[in-house]
């Protein structure tokens, strides 16, 4: 896994896939070939497992480790969204990467908004459950969300309010999902200082943040309420809003609809 130092802190990430491998006059080469995906709140790279087995191939898929998450250097005290984007633009240029479609979820979509306000490379933006204002975020329920990665009861009592459905009726899927979270999630400092950067973040105006950007939420999000992400969509100068069914994490819940959607976004379609 390569990795890269910015800030003083190592940062992990993984490029997958040999999309860029392509010859230019390919027709089955994509315009722009990367996707780069940003973590929610204490989540390992886990939560993209669907729609990186899905994209990659027709894409290079890039994950990374937020400071504090993974094998990424635990930060030192709380984390800004702009020092994150700082970080998600050195991955990047480390891993050689020109343009990029950036999806993102909760706090991911926020770095992912000021990532393309200050830097070049993000071709289109997915967000999925966030807001301009980290004012709109549940600070319980998202304090909810962690879990010491040693104690599996506690890692799989602690997405209840991660999905909209019953997780326990989907055991095979729950149990991979712990062992994942045992591996991959950040721990409590790593958290604490996400879970910061999350709701102390205010976008400002959004009218210089041109890139198109299509911004996903789920209609039963108890961590950001879904009408935060249509507001936010409505402040985007070329923002859409699409509603999905499921909670915090509905691009698992609804992994196939939300992956042919982020298709169509890639292609221009909307």
């Amino acid at each position: 896994m390569p990795v890269v130092t910015n800030r003083g802190r190592d940062l992990y990430y993984e490029l997958a896939g040999d999309a860029a491998g392509f010859p230019d006059d390919a027709d089955e080469a994509p315009d722009t070939r990367t996707v780069a995906f940003v973590n929610p709140v204490g989540f390992g790279a886990w939560v993209w497992s669907w729609q990186h087995g899905a994209l990659t191939g027709p894409f290079e898929a890039l994950v990374w480790d937020l400071p504090g998450t993974g094998r990424s250097d635990a930060p030192d005290g709380p984390l800004d969204v702009a020092g994150l984007a700082a970080d998600f633009e050195a991955v990047l240029a480390d891993a050689g990467v020109a343009k990029t479609h950036v999806v993102g979820a909760g706090l991911g979509s926020m770095v992912a908004v000021e990532y393309a306000r200050e830097y070049g490379r993000a071709e289109t933006l997915a967000l999925f459950g966030t807001a301009a204002d980290g004012a709109a975020v549940d600070r319980d329920t998202l304090a909810s969300l962690f879990a010491p990665r040693d104690d599996p009861d506690r890692l799989r009592a602690s997405l209840a309010n991660a999905f909209e459905a019953d997780p326990d009726a989907h055991r095979e899927v729950l149990d991979r999902i712990v062992d994942w979270r045992a591996e991959e999630d950040a721990d409590r400092t790593g958290f604490d200082a996400q879970a910061a950067a999350m709701t102390a973040y205010d976008a400002d105006a959004l009218y210089g943040v041109t890139t198109p950007a299509r911004v996903f939420h789920g209609e039963a999000d108890a961590v950001v309420p879904a009408s935060a992400g249509r507001d936010l969509s409505e402040d985007l100068p070329r923002g859409e809003f699409t509603a999905v069914e499921g909670g915090h994490l509905c691009f698992v819940e609804e992994s196939a609809a939300v992956t042919d959607a982020l298709l169509g976004v890639f292609d221009g379609d909307g």
